[in-house]
């Protein structure tokens, strides 16, 4: 049943009238967000109210009719719900209502009680925007939108032309009383389901009259000039931007609002209808790009996806870029528009962008940490590094190089050394001392639990600290690190390097348990009953695969990963006889070298893989042979050959294909072909696989044919909502880097997850970086300067020590080794889509962004703004219908 009154209230708020061509129906938003808070009764009062022109009860009774009493009773009413203003003025209260937005609306939205109550409220305010934003699209000039960005004022501190309206020090040093409240904006979207993780509570500052009305009604909190400095300042470290209310004449405005581009409804004018002059500031960002790095960091911090990484290096065929159509002459309909702007949002274009960041899976920004090592900037490197990767020192050591092997460098001589100039920035990570800890952006104290200790749970413990959550990691061995101790030799990374990065964590305030097996010990559900709310379960695939072959139930038969696991334990010191070790890829290398430390005789590996087939990488292989390993090719075990229930020996039979014509793992044996080696002992390293233990026992969790974790592929999360997984129990057995970064991916949900409202996919960034051509870039005139590298490591030597031997970069080697970067990634703006926010240039350590003043609006006079838009829509409206005959001409003349 409609609300009459109520729904003439909402056509005078609108300054329209009923039975009028653009008269408010119930069915539009501006009734919908009055219909469940507003009563007739409380209407017939409000329906006296003036546009901006106070009036005390005691008045608005005489033209009600209503009691003085009954008339107080309902303007509270109509106050407190945000359907009136109220300031006490001359000593007495005065009522008035306001525009929609920024006005009724926000304050409606902004009463706690009622947006829980009713989601139709935040609904409502974001239909008005998606039915007010097609009329404005390309129709409002520059300065003249009901809200405008101001640009962080540190970004503009080297501008000598700027004026005090556009620093939000002038705002906040002009006013006396201050309020802050909810992000109004954030919290319709977390009342719709929709929020994009970036949460409301304590984000928006109010000013003078706003803010009264704020703390009298319940809908802010007070706060000194102090604290609203504060709160600034923190929205800016979180990557948050400013915008203003624009409608309270040059200068002047009532509130600071700290937004993000992914669920502000202001934004959403630039990002979804593509018109960003109804919210821009008077300035653009500009990009050096002698000094832009491409650490992609302005990038992903972008509100409206203006930045983007490009090439830098010339091309050999020109990139022609499409024209961009403006909607200053164009028509701005729907087919311009990006109503998909929250879940498409791109970090590179289309032409691609330096390979190192493209390649990585963390995505690590390595121009930036080369440029700054280069700089002696190394805790600034560090820091740059951990934004994606919180275990350096580790992945220096074991790190696969993907960065490297597409080195765009490589293609003149060598590729950078990047994992060694990575090497050298983490070793003073090691140093307690000289240690980074990063500084926590949150204190939202929930539990989560992480369930494996391993470089998935650690990444995503460590991000999960960061942001102020109670993580516990719970691993059932007695040691922490999962495979980094446990499945990799401290040759290639001692413990005291993965130890002294764990550190971190605790320092973070992670808590470790360990010797407690989830599933068995305790379980999900008991953890939950704990308070856990949310896990992340990351146990690895730390059991060795079998070869399905006669006799390999023999004593002496091992799997590489047992074996490796029991050695890193201290239970298994020695081993004398001959050794064959079955694989060819790294896991084989490092049982191979290990068996030759524990002493024995012989170590032989035999692998399907011809030479150049191997999964081994080539750095590892070498130091195998340079160890004393025998490397044999194309062979495949066919038995084992046992004596008194132990193993003397193995039948191999030749290979001839590892993979059929579809690239499958096929392969074809040469039965004739057969060789018998003695052994002692059999090290079987040809996989390795997950042991569920009773983990998933009581929960609806599914796993695929393969016995990996079914998760959604881009947030992670099992088919328990409150479950997330990462590493290698998701995508079977990979390398750290790759464990890394979906242990931040999966932090990110986690965050999401626990907060009411929050969307896992809305307006999160997917990272989808991809490579230039490297066939279309120019690569002549460069230097040949030798790639550096670290002290040669005799293998007659290593062999006799667990120790790890290999060397790191001297200083000097760095400042070498870093000058052969060809920085080939740049930051690319599109000046049309900046905003002006100045967010890039607080993330650049390179002073390669600078914001460039464009334009000189400023905040208008209210009743000024509607017939300068005419004006303008009217001027626009003519070049449009200018331009249609010259279009129509070319397209014939190009057809003929």
């Amino acid at each position: 049943m409609v609300k009459e009154k109520v729904l003439d209230l909402a056509n005078k708020i609108s300054m329209t009238k009923r039975g009028a061509k653009n008269e408010i129906t119930p069915n539009d938003p501006e009734y919908k967000i009055l219909e469940p808070i507003v009563t007739e009764e409380m209407a017939e009062v409000a329906l006296y109210l003036e546009f901006r022109k106070p009036q005390s009860a005691e008045e608005i009774s005489k033209k009600c009719g209503k009691s003085l009493e009954e008339t107080e009773r309902l303007l509270w009413e109509l106050a407190k719900v945000g359907a009136a203003f109220v300031n006490k003025i001359d000593g007495v209260d005065k009522f008035w209502h306001e525009v929609w937005v920024p006005g009724h609306m926000e304050m409606i939205v902004n009463n706690r009680e009622n947006a829980k109550k009713y989601p139709q409220l935040g609904r409502a305010f974001d239909e008005y925007g998606k039915k007010k934003g097609p009329i404005a699209a390309g129709n409002v000039p520059i300065g003249l939108g009901p809200m405008r960005v101001i640009p962080i004022e540190k970004a503009i501190q080297g501008e000598t032309r700027r004026a005090s309206f556009e620093e939000i020090s002038k705002y906040l040093n002009e006013n006396t009383i201050f309020s802050v409240s909810d992000c109004s904006c954030r919290t319709a979207r977390e009342a719709m389901g929709e929020g994009c993780g970036h949460l409301k509570e304590d984000m928006c500052i109010q000013l003078g009259h706003a803010a009264e009305y704020y703390i009298r009604t319940g809908r802010g909190r007070q706060i000194t000039r102090e604290e609203a400095f504060e709160i600034i300042k923190r929205a800016e470290e979180n990557g948050l931007m400013h915008c203003i209310p624009n409608t309270d004449g040059p200068g002047k405005t009532h509130a600071i609002c700290n937004c993000c581009g992914c669920g502000c409804f202001a934004v959403r004018i630039a990002n979804m209808f593509v018109n960003p002059d109804m919210v821009r500031s008077n300035y653009v960002a500009q990009v050096d790009k002698d000094k832009c790095v491409a650490c992609g960091e302005c990038v992903e911090n972008c509100p409206t996806n203006a930045l983007k990484l490009g090439q830098k290096l010339c091309s050999k065929k020109p990139i022609v870029e499409e024209k961009r159509e403006l909607p200053y002459d164009t028509e701005w309909g729907p087919d311009k528009w990006n109503p998909d702007y929250r879940i498409n949002r791109k970090v590179v274009l289309e032409t691609g962008s330096s390979p190192c960041k493209a390649e990585c899976p963390a995505h690590i920004g390595i121009q930036g940490y080369i440029k700054l090592a280069a700089q002696g900037r190394y805790t600034e490197a560090l820091e740059l590094i951990k934004q994606e990767n919180p275990f350096p020192a580790v992945c220096g050591r074991i790190c696969p190089r993907y960065c490297e092997s597409e080195c765009t460098r490589g293609d003149i001589d060598d590729p950078i050394a990047i994992d060694e100039i990575k090497k050298f920035i983490a070793e003073q990570d090691l140093n307690q001392e000289r240690r980074y800890i990063p500084k926590k952006r949150h204190n939202y104290g929930k539990k989560i639990a992480v369930i494996g200790s391993g470089p998935a749970g650690l990444s995503c413990a460590y991000y999960l600290a960061i942001d102020g959550y109670k993580v516990t990691v719970f691993e059932k061995e007695k040691v922490l690190g999962g495979m980094l101790t446990l499945g990799i030799p401290s040759f290639r990374l001692e413990k005291d390097v993965v130890n002294a990065e764990i550190d971190v964590l605790k320092e973070l305030g992670v808590e470790f348990k360990t010797g407690i097996e989830v599933g068995k010990d305790v379980t999900i559900n008991d953890l939950r009953a704990q308070g856990f709310e949310a896990f992340y379960i990351a146990i690895g695939a730390q059991s060795g695969r079998k070869l399905g072959i006669e006799g390999e139930n023999s004593e002496g038969i091992i799997t590489g990963v047992e074996f490796l696991r029991k050695v890193n334990l201290g239970e298994l010191k020695s081993l004398n006889g001959n050794v064959v070790v079955v694989g060819g890829g790294n896991v084989a290398m490092d049982v191979a070298r290990t068996a030759v430390r524990l002493g024995a005789t012989k170590v032989d590996i035999y692998c399907l893989e011809k030479k150049e087939e191997m999964p081994a990488l080539d750095e590892e292989i070498e130091e195998a042979v340079s160890e004393g390993v025998n490397i044999n090719n194309s062979w495949g075990p066919k038995r084992i050959l046992v004596e008194n229930g132990h193993v003397v020996g193995v039948e191999f039979k030749r290979c001839v294909s590892v993979y059929d014509e579809n690239g499958k793992f096929n392969p074809k044996y040469d039965e004739n072909e057969i060789v018998t080696v003695n052994a002692d002992f059999v090290l079987v390293s040809v996989g390795q696989a997950i042991d569920w233990g009773g983990l998933l026992k009581g929960t609806n969790i599914e796993i695929n044919k393969n016995n990996t974790v079914k998760v959604d592929p881009d947030t992670y999360q099992t088919t328990e909502k409150d479950v997330f997984a990462g590493g290698d129990i998701v995508t079977g057995p990979k390398f750290a880097i790759d464990a890394i970064a979906m242990g931040k991916e999966g932090a990110i949900s986690i965050h999401r997850f626990v907060h009411p409202g929050q969307s896992l996919i809305l307006g999160r960034t997917k990272r989808n970086y991809k490579a230039f051509d490297k066939e279309n870039v120019i690569l002549k005139g460069y230097d040949r300067t030798p790639r550096q590298r670290p002290i040669h490591v005799d293998g007659s030597k290593a062999k006799e020590t667990f120790r790890d031997l290999r060397g790191t970069f001297t200083e000097e080697q760095v400042k070498k080794e870093t000058e052969r970067c060809l920085s080939c990634g740049v930051t690319v703006v599109d000046e049309f889509m900046c905003i002006g926010c100045g967010q890039c240039v607080t993330k650049c350590r390179f002073d390669a962004i600078k914001l460039v003043k464009k334009y000189n609006a400023q905040n208008p006079e209210f009743n000024k703004m509607k017939p300068t838009i005419m004006k303008y829509a009217l001027k626009r409206k003519i070049r449009i219908t200018l331009k249609k005959p010259f279009k129509y001409m070319k397209s014939f003349f190009i057809k003929k």
